[in-house]
């Protein structure tokens, strides 16, 4: 079994700043491409961005400039830096990753989520 738990979620002022963490956990021969997801009351889950096991990284628009992701391998976590903070930021963060778990195939995992709430 391969466990993802987000981390680091919570009520900040806009501008402000906050790191989400991510922590996969359980039989894992190693994590392909991670990313982060956010959804937000009454839209559609949307991919904030992904981080390559390499460290190559690619972001939406809307949050370029203000966001940023990083990973320990070694660890099997994944971090999102998140700056600038804006209202509209607010949403539930998902962590997901392909990881190559006991079955030594590709699955693809999903953590809980955690809420970040930027108040305006």
């Amino acid at each position: 079994q391969v466990q993802l738990v987000e981390s680091g979620g919570d009520l900040v002022q806009a501008g402000g700043s906050l790191r989400l963490t991510c922590t996969a956990s359980g039989t894992i021969f190693g994590i392909n491409l991670m990313g982060w997801y956010r959804q937000a009351p009454g839209k559609e889950r949307e991919l904030v961005g992904h981080i390559t096991r390499g460290g190559t990284t690619d972001y939406v628009d809307s949050v370029k400039g203000r966001f940023t992701i990083s990973r320990d391998n070694a660890k099997n976590i994944m971090y999102l830096e998140m700056s600038s903070l804006k209202a509209e930021d607010t949403a539930v963060y998902y962590c997901n990753a392909e990881v190559v778990d006991w079955s030594a195939r590709p699955r693809d995992y999903w953590g809980q989520g955690t809420q970040v709430t930027v108040s305006s």
